[in-house]
């Protein structure tokens, strides 16, 4: 049994393939091909699959296209199924309209022919196979359009995953999606996984780094500085007093600007940060871890140092995550930036 190897892409074979219309143009084994690639679309299994291969490979160049073979001669080619199999799978082609059978009176396989060249065939007539072969390229060509998006979606969503394991690993999420990746997915499940692992790297990443995360002009440079001090130096810092809430509020006047009643105290300011972090796309969940790690003073000072910095922060929710739960925790400093602020932008301090 020969099964003729083509040359081309496969892609390129059923938009080509698919411009046939006829057997004389279109190499049966290619037909093949494209329903071998998409048999799970008409509820086909490889089994099947084999005993079609097998029936194919009786047919001549030139002799029709109908198989004469007896069901013994189709079970030796398939590799030595029972009768019983090779029926089945023979009804089910019929079933779905990819052969028709034609009995002889005592229903033998044969051909007879009269003077003037008709001819009877009473066999397995594979014609209807031929005839859907534009159907078949383009099932074809969809699966295989569809199982190329789903490499892609599962690509992207690894990558997500390996930067989420990166910078959190103390996070249950990547494993979960992982264990859900095992399955096979369809397409909208693979989208599905994607929208929510973007949702979580979004929320959770801390990939944005503090000179990256901002474009400063020249005076603003003080402040891309500090961020990137050495831990220890940072981490005495932190021991200075925290800012008075007179001062932040005058310096972040962009915060201090949405409030709809006067800051006075930390309890103000707290409360007036917890509004803002979701308009930031910042997640209520992680505002209040933040204030359990670094305090609820510190978390809203980054709350209004961000909204201040505006623009030059590119992800506010991932630049928070990364100054108040992630690596860069010990480098935030909010005397000290609300200080360079204030010279930067010609604040009292």
């Amino acid at each position: 049994m020969t099964f003729t190897k083509l040359s081309i892409k496969r892609s390129e074979a059923y938009q080509a393939i698919g411009k046939a219309t006829s057997t004389t143009e279109t190499d049966v084994w290619v037909i093949f091909r494209a329903l071998r690639d998409s048999h799970t679309q008409f509820g086909l299994r490889p089994h099947h699959m084999q005993t079609l291969q097998a029936m194919l490979s009786f047919l001549k160049p030139g002799h029709g296209e109908t198989v004469f073979a007896s069901n013994f001669e189709i079970c030796r080619r398939v590799g030595g199924i029972d009768e019983r199999s090779l029926r089945r799978h023979i009804d089910r082609f019929l079933d779905l309209g990819f052969m028709t059978r034609h009995d002889s009176p005592n229903r033998k396989r044969y051909r007879v022919r009269s003077s003037d060249g008709r001819c009877i065939s009473y066999g397995l007539s594979l014609s209807p196979l031929f005839e859907r072969a534009n159907e078949l390229m383009a099932m074809a060509q969809e699966v295989e359009n569809r199982r190329r998006d789903c490499i892609f979606i599962r690509k992207q969503i690894l990558t997500k995953l390996a930067q989420l394991e990166e910078f959190r690993p103390e996070s249950s999420f990547p494993s979960e999606v992982r264990k859900t990746l095992r399955r096979k997915l369809s397409l909208v499940e693979y989208r599905a996984l994607l929208t929510t692992t973007e949702a979580e790297y979004d929320l959770m990443s801390t990939t944005v780094d503090a000179p990256d995360a901002t474009n400063m002009s020249a005076n603003d440079g003080h402040i891309d500085r500090h961020l990137s001090k050495s831990e220890k130096e940072d981490k005495d810092l932190e021991r200075e007093p925290k800012p008075e809430v007179q001062t932040m509020t005058a310096i972040c006047d962009q915060a201090t600007a949405l409030a709809t009643n006067s800051l006075r105290t930390w309890e103000d300011v707290e409360h007036h940060a917890g509004t803002l972090a979701p308009m930031m796309g910042i997640h209520p969940t992680t505002f209040e871890k933040a204030k359990t790690a670094i305090g609820g003073q510190k978390a809203s000072c980054a709350i209004f140092i961000m909204l201040q910095l505006g623009n030059r922060i590119r992800n506010f929710g991932a630049y928070f995550h990364s100054i108040t739960l992630g690596k860069r925790v010990h480098q935030f400093n909010p005397s000290l930036l609300l200080e360079k602020l204030a010279r930067s932008e010609g604040v009292p301090a």
